[in-house]
């Protein structure tokens, strides 16, 4: 594999904010290379599978989705759900980051085969060093699972 698909990011979060505090966060800290950007778990699944939106899209898997639970028109659980039983995405490391504490959807969650589940920091600061850590988890000390698993 490439080293920019090795440093892909699928970032689907409906706060704008969010999103883009992630991935100048991301990029900073030279985590990763491509990070792409949806707002709701329907545009996701599209993106995942080249259709719709973006049947024009290449370069292969993301090798790190981080999700958000609740959004518009498919929620987290829903696209996790989606991801994790669909052969072509199983393998692809799923981390929840959400505003939500609720014990439900941290349970869900891992049910689901969610690969973590972090709670966003609602302090600006934490929120980046958050950030940082899970793109040098995934993206530099991980090693990822090998294409056609």
């Amino acid at each position: 594999m490439d080293q920019l698909v090795n440093k892909h990011v699928l970032l689907v979060d409906d706060s704008v904010d969010d999103a883009e505090l992630a991935i100048n966060v991301l990029a900073d800290y030279g985590s990763v290379d491509a990070i792409s950007v949806v707002h709701d778990g329907a545009a996701a699944f599209d993106y995942l599978k080249c259709s719709g939106a973006y049947a024009g899209r290449t370069g292969g898997n993301p090798s790190l989705i981080l999700l958000d639970v609740k959004m518009p028109k498919v929620d987290g659980l829903e696209l996790l759900r989606e991801i994790k039983t669909d052969e072509r995405f199983r393998t692809i490391p799923v981390v929840m980051l959400t505003s939500s504490r609720e014990e439900r959807d941290i349970a869900n969650s891992y049910r689901l085969g969610s690969n973590g589940y972090v709670v966003k920091p609602m302090v600006f600061s934490e929120f980046v060093e958050t950030v940082r850590k899970i793109g040098a988890f995934w993206l530099k000390v991980n090693e990822p699972a090998p294409p056609h698993v």
